[in-house]
C-alpha cells in the first residue's frame, strides 16, 4: 500500500497518507543582554578589528596583558559586570623589531608592548648543529624554536622571522621602536562602521573632545530611531545629548588599591554593568565594584541639580560609590515622551521588547508566515508569549492580551500592524514614612 504525506488531496493509488506536524507553539525566549563594546588605545592586539574578549578570559596573547595589568585597566573595569566585550583598537602604532645576525624579528603589531619583547638564540644542547630560538616577553618565555637555519624559523603569537642562513647566538636582543600611535577621528569612524554589524547592548566612549561625542550620539540616534537597533552610549559629561539612549557620567570613583578613574574611564564599568543589567534590574544605589571612594564630591544641592540635568551620578556613602540614581539624559519631557523615559530601567524594558520582537519575526517570520488570520494570531501569540516572560520577571506588570495586544493587517498585503500597550515597572527609589510616636 503506497503512502508518504500530502499538500493537496490529489492522490490517484490507494493508499494512507500522514502529515505529522507539530502544534504551533511560541518559538522565543528573551533575549540575553551583558554585550559592551569599548574602542580604546592599545598598546598591542589586533588594530581595526573587533576583538571579542569574554569575561574571564586570558588576555595574554591576544592584548599582550594579563588582565590584572594597569594597561588593561578599563577592559577590567568593563567586565566586572558585563559577559562579553567587543573590543576595538584604536590606534596602529609602529612595531618593535631587532636584527640579531642574519635573521630579523618584526613584532606582530605595533605599540609599546613590542619593546618588551626579547629574542635569545643559543645552541641546542641535545645537537650542537641547531639552535634554539626563544621568545621573551617581559622576561617570560612564549616561544621557543628549534631549528637549523632561520628559513626555518615559524611567525608566532608575538613576533615574524625574517632571514636565511645560520642563525647567531645571542643572551637576549630586545626588540625597539615600538610606539602606540595617535588616535585620529577616522579611527573612531572605523570602529563605528566594524561594531555597526554586531549585536551589543552598550557603547562606552572614553573620549571627552565634543566633537567625537557628537558622533557617537548621532551614531546612537540613527541606529534607535532609524534602524531599530535598540542600544545605549555612554559618555562621560554630555547631558545636553538629552536622549535617553545616551548615559552621561558626571565624576569618577576611587578603587581599593588607590588608583583613581576619572569620569571617562569610569565610563567602562558604567557601560559594562548597563549592558549586563537584566530589564527587572535597577542601577540605582548598586555600589561600583571595588571602589571605596568618588571624586569628585558634590554637595546635596549639585547632585539633585546633576539629576534634573539627566547625569549619571556616583556618591560615597559608608566607605562604597553608588549610582545615585540609574538615569540617562532625557531632561526634556514631553506628553508622549515622559519622565519614565529617562530612567534606564524602564528603557531597558522597552529596548529589549522591541529587540525580541526584532529578533523572532526576521528569524521565525519574515517571509515564512502567511499574511492571514492564522499567521498574525501566530506571531500575537508570539508576542505575548515574550510579554508574559517580561511580566513573570517583574519587567511589565498589569499586562492582559485581551486588552492590550492588536495584530492587524496593514495597508499592503505583505504588511502586519501591532499595537500594545506595556506598563514597565521601575524600582522602589524614594520612600516617604511617617512614624508618629505615642
Amino acid at each position: 500500500m503506497p503512502g508518504g504525506t500530502w499538500t493537496a488531496q490529489n492522490k490517484v493509488r490507494p493508499g494512507v497518507y500522514i502529515n505529522f506536524v507539530g502544534e504551533a507553539k511560541p518559538v522565543g525566549t528573551l533575549g540575553e543582554r551583558g554585550i559592551v563594546s569599548l574602542p580604546l588605545p592599545l598598546s598591542w592586539g589586533p588594530v581595526k578589528q573587533v576583538i571579542a574578549v569574554e569575561a574571564g578570559a586570558d588576555t595574554f596573547d591576544t592584548l599582550g596583558y594579563p588582565i590584572t595589568a594597569p594597561q588593561l585597566l578599563l577592559v577590567r573595569e568593563a567586565l566586572k559586570r558585563a559577559r562579553l566585550l567587543f573590543l576595538y583598537r584604536l590606534s596602529t602604532g609602529t612595531q618593535a623589531a631587532a636584527t640579531v645576525g642574519n635573521l630579523t624579528v618584526t613584532a606582530k603589531y605595533g605599540g609599546t608592548r613590542g619593546n618588551d619583547i626579547s629574542i635569545a638564540v643559543q645552541a641546542n644542547i641535545d645537537d650542537p648543529s641547531k639552535f634554539d630560538v626563544k621568545t621573551l616577553v617581559a622576561g617570560q618565555e612564549v616561544d621557543v624554536q628549534t631549528v637549523a637555519t632561520t628559513d626555518e624559523l615559524q611567525s608566532n603569537a608575538w613576533v615574524n622571522f625574517s632571514g636565511s642562513g645560520a642563525p647567531t647566538t645571542t643572551a637576549g636582543t630586545p626588540l625597539t621602536g615600538g610606539s602606540d600611535g595617535s588616535v585620529t577621528a577616522q579611527d573612531y569612524l572605523d570602529y563605528l562602521s566594524a561594531i555597526e554589524v554586531h549585536d551589543f547592548n552598550t557603547i562606552g566612549l572614553t573620549a571627552t573632545d565634543s566633537t567625537t561625542k557628537d558622533v557617537f550620539v548621532s551614531f546612537c540616534r540613527r541606529l534607535r530611531d532609524d534602524e531599530g537597533k535598540k542600544i545605549q552610549v555612554v559618555l562621560e559629561n554630555y547631558p545636553s545629548a538629552d536622549y535617553e539612549g545616551v548615559i552621561s557620567v558626571k565624576n569618577g570613583v576611587v578603587l581599593t588599591d588607590g588608583t583613581t578613574l576619572t569620569a571617562a574611564q569610569a565610563v567602562a564599568w558604567v557601560a559594562g554593568a548597563t549592558a549586563g543589567a537584566a530589564p527587572n534590574q535597577s542601577l540605582t544605589y548598586d555600589a561600583y565594584d571595588g571602589a571605596v571612594d568618588v571624586v569628585p564630591k558634590y554637595t546635596n544641592s549639585q547632585i539633585i541639580a546633576a539629576l534634573q540635568a539627566g547625569e549619571f551620578v556616583f556618591t560615597a556613602i559608608h566607605g562604597r560609590a553608588v549610582a545615585e540614581q540609574d538615569i540617562n539624559t532625557l531632561h526634556t519631557f514631553t506628553p508622549t515622551k515622559g519622565k519614565q523615559f529617562s530612567k534606564n530601567r524602564v528603557i531597558r524594558v522597552l529596548d529589549g521588547l522591541a529587540n525580541d520582537y526584532m529578533r523572532i519575526f526576521s528569524r521565525s517570520y519574515i517571509g515564512k508566515v502567511p499574511n492571514n488570520d492564522d499567521g498574525r494570531n501566530l506571531f500575537k501569540g508570539e508576542i505575548i508569549n515574550i510579554s508574559n516572560q517580561y511580566q513573570n520577571i517583574g519587567a511589565i506588570q498589569n499586562f492582559d492580551p485581551q486588552t492590550d495586544l492588536e495584530v492587524l493587517p496593514g495597508a499592503e498585503s505583505d504588511a502586519v500592524v501591532v499595537n500594545q500597550w506595556v506598563q514597565p515597572v521601575d524600582s522602589v527609589e524614594k520612600i516617604y514614612m511617617t512614624v508618629t510616636v505615642r
